[in-house]
Formats: C-alpha cells, structure tokens, sequence
C-alpha cells in the first residue's frame, strides 16, 4: 500500500543524497550508518520505556532506505552486494523495533490497557518471527525463479503502522494505540505469509522439477 509514497519521499531527500555524493560519501556507508541508528533507536529507547523518542531517533534514520538506493543508482554504483547488503540489513532493522517492543514488554516501564502486559510481550515476539518470514518467503521464491511479492501487509507497511502508533502513544500515554497495532500486525502478517505461500503454489505447479 506504502509502496505508492516511495518515489514522493526519494524526491523529497534527493538533494541530501545527492550531497552526500559530492561529498564521497558510499550507498552502502549510508544503509550501515540507517540500520545502526534504527537499531540504537530501538533498542536503547524502548526498553528504558521512552517510547516516542525512540520512534523520532528511528524516524530519524529510516529513509536512509530510500537514500541508499537512489544514491547507487544515480552515482552508478548499483550492485548486486550493495543490494544483499540492504536487504539484509533490513531484516536487522525491522527485527530491532520489534524486538526493541519485546523487551519494552518484558521490562517494569510497560503498561498495558488491553490485557495483560505479558500477552503483547508474546504480540511483539510474534510479530518479529512473522515479519521475517515473509521477507524469507519472498527471497526464497525469488532464488527458485519465481515471485512472492505482496500481501495485506508488506514491511513499508508494517514499519510505518508500528512507528506512528508506538510514537503517539508515547506521546500521549495510550497504550492501547500500540497494543490494537500489534494484534493488527501480527494477524495481518500471518495473512501475508499464507498469501505468499498459495502465490508460489500457484506458480510451482506450473513449473515441475521445483519440488524440495
């Protein structure tokens, strides 16, 4: 659904990558320095319960992933390891503000207006575990030759619902904000993988040999 905005916001911080460039500054320099400022932002913040400057720090470094691609392509250094290497990486964000809400659950700063603290600690797990295996089923049918793109929930989509519910909860102290979020998206997620996975059946019955 997000994926729609992504040319927009390229637009919007294509100056600074550009910038960037003259100033020899690498894509993949750039996707490194996002992924450790998502990661330090999730992972220092959430726990300590600081919830909405957790989500600005993140926010602060999240469009490095828009950044990174444009700066490869526009300076010609677009790669098949810069790819690998922003992909990967992107796992080790998403799992970082996930895992940053597991162990906000976990920890004495959490509160909970839905049900016990504990059931949104086992939400945030889930939607970690869930949110990878996604991106695992589109990467996997990809190296078969075949495609898993799509689904009621692709990550734009689910880093965005986290981060503007975690951030005005912590803003106004409604935990219910990111509560309803997570049983959203740890459903929505669950929907997506099946989805994916009856896309690459579809696909793998009419290519025998695929098998195993």
């Amino acid at each position: 659904m997000l994926e729609r905005f992504r040319q927009f916001w390229t637009n919007v911080w294509a100056p600074l990558a550009n910038l960037l460039l003259r100033l020899g500054v690498k894509p993949d320099h750039v996707t490194i320095v996002g992924t450790a400022g998502v990661t330090f932002g999730a992972l220092f913040f959430f726990p300590r319960g600081e919830l909405f400057w957790g989500v600005m720090v993140i926010t602060a470094f999240v469009f490095s992933d828009l950044m990174d691609g444009y700066m490869a392509r526009a300076s010609g250094q677009s790669s098949k390891w810069g790819a690998f290497l922003d992909s990967t990486l992107d796992r080790v964000g998403d799992a970082a503000v996930f895992g940053g809400l597991v162990l906000y659950y976990a920890s004495s700063h959490a509160e909970s207006q839905l049900g016990p603290v504990k059931l949104y600690f086992c939400l945030a797990l889930a939607c970690l575990v869930l949110g990878n295996l996604t991106s695992y089923a589109r990467a996997r049918a990809e190296s078969l030759g075949m495609q898993a793109k799509g689904g009621i929930a692709e990550r734009a989509d689910r880093l965005v619902a986290i981060l503007v519910m975690t951030g005005f909860n912590g803003l106004l102290g409604l935990p219910f904000l990111t509560e309803i979020t997570l049983w959203a998206l740890a459903l929505a997620s669950l929907v997506t993988v099946v989805q994916r996975m009856a896309i690459v059946h579809r696909q793998a019955v009419q290519q025998p040999g695929l098998d195993g």
